[in-house]
């Protein structure tokens, strides 16, 4: 397996961390900051459920009715100006996790091509990198709304591919997600699992090619196959 000449990055979880939206999430749900997983496995689903069946809205619009599913379960009054209020103004400024930023300063240093692809919207995620301060590291951002299809649709690992004008095995997926990985294997694109607190791999596909804790060692890894 050749070295990649272009590193893709999932945002959510892979780069920023959510912690800031434990707590907002959870003031919403009347303090029950255990629910944010509940919260967003069920925005994910209902991606799913859209792409699946020919619908697009938002990720925050799906954000905002699945944090609105989760209050109706547990008997809490929650209306859309709350829910949404709850959801964008703290997602939009996540912080990065500590490795991030050291991560990509040493990627970018052996010269890889660095993209994002994330499942929330175009202005999103451009608000995110500037708030975090990871703008300068990244080469493109691509946003699933542009095919109006969420991860892990092949259609949104092929239009960065596409964009690029690259080959799958030329190409990595970094994401601290699963299911994420699975899409891009799929494509034929090489894979890195990042273990993130909380976030396992999934049995039932084949093992990441690369399986790290952090960017740095990432870094490291690739540094390694590049120079040989």
């Amino acid at each position: 397996m050749p070295a990649p000449k272009v590193i893709i990055f999932d945002v959510n979880e892979t780069l920023l961390s959510l912690d800031p939206l434990k707590t907002s999430v959870g003031e919403a749900l009347g303090g029950r900051e255990d629910l944010l997983p509940l919260w967003f496995s069920t925005m994910l689903h209902y991606s799913l459920v859209e792409t699946l069946s020919d619908q697009y809205h938002s990720f925050g619009e799906i954000g905002t009715a699945a944090l609105m599913m989760v209050a109706e379960t547990q008997g809490i009054t929650l209306d859309v100006d709350e829910a949404k209020q709850s959801i964008v103004t703290p997602l939009r400024a996540l912080p990065p996790h500590p490795d991030v930023v050291e991560g990509l300063k040493a990627l970018q240093a052996k010269g890889f091509q660095i993209v994002s692809l994330t499942n929330s919207s175009s202005i999103g995620v451009e608000t995110q990198f500037k708030n975090a301060g990871l703008t300068e590291f990244f080469e493109n951002r691509y946003s699933v709304d542009s095919v109006k299809k969420f991860k892990p649709h092949p259609a949104t690992y092929q239009m960065v591919l596409d964009d690029l004008g690259v080959e799958p095995e030329e190409v990595l997926m970094v994401a601290a997600h699963a299911w994420d990985l699975a899409g891009a294997q799929n494509v034929g694109l090489q894979t890195a699992f990042v273990k993130r607190p909380g976030k396992t791999l999934y049995p039932n596909v084949p093992k990441p090619d690369y399986v790290v804790s952090d960017l740095l060692e990432l870094a490291k890894m690739l540094s390694r196959k590049d120079s040989r």
